[in-house]
C-alpha cells in the first residue's frame, strides 16, 4: 500500500479517488458476511497495510441512528470513502452508541462497548461531557468537522505499524520503545443503509459508512501479535478493516492503519 505524509487537505476542494486503496469491487454482503462469521473459511490471498513512520490520524466519530444531530456529522464522515488520503493519512470509525435507544429506536449496530469508550475519553479529560455526534482526533475532542475542515496531521512519529490480514488472522507488529501496547482491531461495515421506523429521525433512510462492526483489542509486551479477524454479526455491502496501537487502559490512539478486505 503507498504511504503518504503529507498534511491533510480540506474535501471542500474535491475528491479523487485514489486508486491504489480502492476495493477491486464490491463483494456482496451476505457472501462476506457468512466468509467472516465461519470459523473454516478464509479470506482470499493476504492482504497487508502499514501505517508509515508518521502518526495517521484516528477520526472517531460517535453516533447513534436514534439521535437527530446525528446525520449530518454521518455525511460529513462518509465522504472519506471516497478520498484520496483515506487509510494512508487517516483511517475514520462510527462507533454506534446504545445511551440513546430508549428514546423509540434501537440502534442495531450499537454497543454499550462503544459508549463505554467515549466515557473513557471523558474520564480522562479528553472530552468535556459523553454526547453526539461526538468526534475525536487522535484522541482528542474535535469539532472541525461542523465547519467541513479536516484535523490537521499531528507530526508525531511513533513509528510504523504493519498489519497482515490471512486466512482470518491478523498479524501485526509495532516496534517501538515504551510498551506494553493493546492492538485494537475493528471490523468496518460499508455501504449500510437503514430505515428508521421510530424515534426522532423516523421516516428517514440513513446511509452510513465506516460503522464499526466488531472491536476487540490485545496486548503484547513484545509489539508483535496473531490474532483472529473480529468477527461480525450484521452483514454489509463492502468491508474494511481498521486497526490501531494505545496503551493498555488508555483509548488515546499511538498509530493508526487500515484498508479494504477483499475476498
Amino acid at each position: 500500500m503507498p504511504i503518504h505524509h503529507s498534511r491533510i487537505r480540506s474535501r471542500a476542494a474535491g475528491r479523487i479517488r485514489h486508486h491504489g486503496d480502492s476495493p477491486a469491487r464490491r463483494i456482496p454482503g451476505a457472501l462476506l458476511a457468512l466468509a467472516l462469521l465461519q470459523p473454516s473459511s478464509a479470506m482470499a490471498g493476504q492482504l497487508e497495510f502499514n501505517s508509515g513512520t508518521r502518526q495517521v490520524t484516528l477520526l472517531e466519530l460517535y453516533t447513534s441512528q436514534g439521535c437527530s444531530s446525528c446525520p449530518p456529522a454521518e455525511r460529513w464522515l462518509n465522504e472519506y470513502a471516497d478520498d484520496e488520503d483515506l487509510w494512508s493519512d487517516i483511517v475514520p470509525l462510527a462507533f454506534h452508541v446504545d445511551y440513546w435507544d430508549y428514546i423509540g429506536w434501537k440502534d442495531k449496530y450499537a454497543s454499550h462497548e462503544n459508549g463505554e469508550r467515549q466515557r473513557n475519553y471523558a474520564r480522562a479529560g479528553r472530552a468535556r461531557t459523553v454526547y453526539t455526534p461526538g468526534m475525536f482526533a487522535n484522541g482528542r475532542e474535535w469539532r472541525g468537522w461542523t465547519l467541513r475542515m479536516n484535523p490537521r496531521a499531528s507530526g508525531k512519529e511513533p513509528g510504523n505499524l504493519s498489519v497482515t490480514v490471512a486466512d482470518n488472522q491478523v498479524t501485526a507488529r509495532f516496534a517501538a520503545a515504551g510498551g506494553p501496547y493493546e492492538l485494537h482491531v475493528a471490523l468496518l461495515g460499508f455501504d449500510i443503509e437503514t430505515k428508521v421506523e421510530r424515534g426522532e429521525n423516523r421516516n428517514s433512510t440513513l446511509h452510513q459508512e465506516f460503522v464499526v462492526l466488531a472491536h476487540e483489542a490485545h496486548t503484547s509486551t513484545s509489539g508483535d501479535w496473531n490474532v483472529p479477524l473480529p468477527r461480525g454479526e450484521l452483514p454489509a455491502d463492502r468491508y474494511g478493516i481498521a486497526a490501531w496501537i494505545s496503551a493498555p487502559d488508555n483509548p488515546t490512539p499511538v498509530q493508526a492503519t487500515g484498508g479494504w478486505l477483499l475476498q
